[in-house]
């Protein structure tokens, strides 16, 4: 195969120009296909998620969860049930920590200042337990008042344009009321041209 780039000859197997760096693979696939590759477009990538403003990602965000189907109920019922795995996972934890701890203390013979600290470790299961139960009450009680709050708000929207037209809560379909007409590029050549005249 002939490097379209720089005229070279290349391997078939080769999917970049070893003298120029081409993307042969996209000459061999417009070969094959007879059309042209398609641009390529940065908004799709994660470097355009990246530059995205914060309102504009959480819109995309409800906008990829709508097309997933998850909807706010799904949402709440799913962070329950993280809740209740993470409170068993720190009752489980704190249940391990206690008797190995105790195997240890009465396994051995440790300092007292020791068996003190050992025998206070399975404090630390507290921790993913308070967080399940976080979860639990956001998933039961918050979400909840947060998504009634948002049907009636809703709601009302609804019922307070239902008496109202069309015109009366969109703007105006002419655009001239954005930019304040001006004169166009012809015109202002025109309207220096005619200046200089005067000038003269």
């Amino acid at each position: 195969m002939f490097c379209p780039k720089c005229g070279s000859t290349q391997s078939d197997e080769l999917k970049f120009c070893k003298a120029c760096g081409a993307n042969l693979g996209v000459v061999r696939d417009a070969l094959h296909t007879g059309q042209a590759p398609a641009n390529f477009d940065w908004s799709k990538t994660w470097v355009a998620e990246m530059f995205q403003s914060s309102e504009e990602s959480v819109r995309r965000a409800a906008e990829l969860e709508r097309l997933q189907g998850i909807t706010p109920e799904t949402k709440r019922r799913t962070e329950v049930k993280a809740g209740v795995i993470t409170s068993s996972v720190g009752i489980g934890v704190m249940i391990f920590l206690y008797f190995l701890m105790q195997g240890i203390i009465l396994s051995g013979a440790p300092k007292p200042g020791e068996a003190e600290i050992l025998s206070r470790i399975w404090l630390a299961g507290i921790i993913p337990f308070m967080v399940g139960i976080a979860l639990i009450i956001n998933g039961t009680i918050v979400s909840l008042k947060i998504a009634a709050g948002r049907a009636e708000q809703s709601t009302e929207d609804a019922r307070h344009l239902a008496g109202k037209t069309p015109s009366e809560y969109l703007p105006p379909a002419d655009t001239n009321e954005l930019f304040p007409a001006g004169f166009s590029v012809t015109d202002e050549t025109t309207q220096h041209l005619k200046e200089s005249i005067r000038r003269k």
